[in-house]
């Protein structure tokens, strides 16, 4: 069976989050008001400690698309990728992918974010298998809904566990890298898990696990001092 490397995005392969980098795109190009600037912080604090009401973040963001040309969203998110999104990602955490390939590893992108920033990562990245939020699209238009379950929480664990069964995938011999305790049930699937910069709960959880613990920096190239692939923690 096959080994897979999962990559949480926000946090993990970028240094900053990526709703926040979005909002100030969108409110540069008068596409949302401040208030919505102050809505997504607010989100952003609860998520940063495991209290995000996912459905109700959920709503704001599914009436924002709605009715929207997916063709013109994903050109938007191209541009906004290339000119505010790039230069976060870790080099620690790309050379980690590519130590995964050369492993003979799968890697694959976990996010609750949607594909418009997954595939342009992980088009820089190598890697061509995203776990997603995935948005409903009819007649070239997003219509407001979402494929359940949301990839987030417990629904990491079902689009994990789809994505096992399609490429035989031995998920008690696979890796996620994660910096957030949202990821738990997922962490607890996989037989090596990874943790990178984390959140305060999932720091405590760590640190009594045993998890080995990442802290990779911008600028920096050289390899982390754990040699995570294959390492135990």
């Amino acid at each position: 069976m096959a080994v897979a490397a999962f990559f949480d995005v926000d946090g993990t392969l970028l240094a900053r989050n990526s709703a926040s980098l979005y909002m100030g795109h969108l409110r540069r190009t008068g596409q949302a008001r401040r208030r919505d600037v102050a809505r997504t912080l607010y989100y952003l604090v609860r998520y940063k400690f495991g209290l995000l009401d996912m459905e109700r973040a959920l709503g704001e963001s599914l009436r924002f698309v709605d009715g929207k040309v997916e063709r013109d969203l994903r050109e938007d998110c191209t541009a906004w990728y290339a000119r505010d999104v790039r230069r976060w990602i870790y080099p620690q955490m790309a050379a980690l992918v590519d130590a995964h390939r050369a492993a003979s590893h799968l890697p694959a992108i976990v996010t609750s974010a949607t594909r418009y920033l997954a595939e342009p990562l992980g088009g820089d990245l190598g890697i061509g298998e995203y776990l997603v939020t995935r948005l409903v699209v009819r007649d070239g238009r997003f219509t407001g809904e979402v494929v359940r379950p949301v990839c987030y929480g417990a629904g990491k664990v079902h689009w994990a566990r789809r994505f096992a069964e399609e490429h035989d995938v031995d998920l008690t011999a696979s890796y996620f890298y994660t910096d957030s305790i949202t990821d738990l049930p997922l962490l607890e699937l996989v037989g090596h898990p990874r943790i990178v910069h984390p959140d305060p709960p999932l720091r405590r959880l760590a640190r009594q696990r045993g998890w080995p613990v990442l802290r990779p920096r911008l600028g920096e190239t050289a390899s982390l001092p754990l040699a995570v692939v294959g390492a135990e923690g």
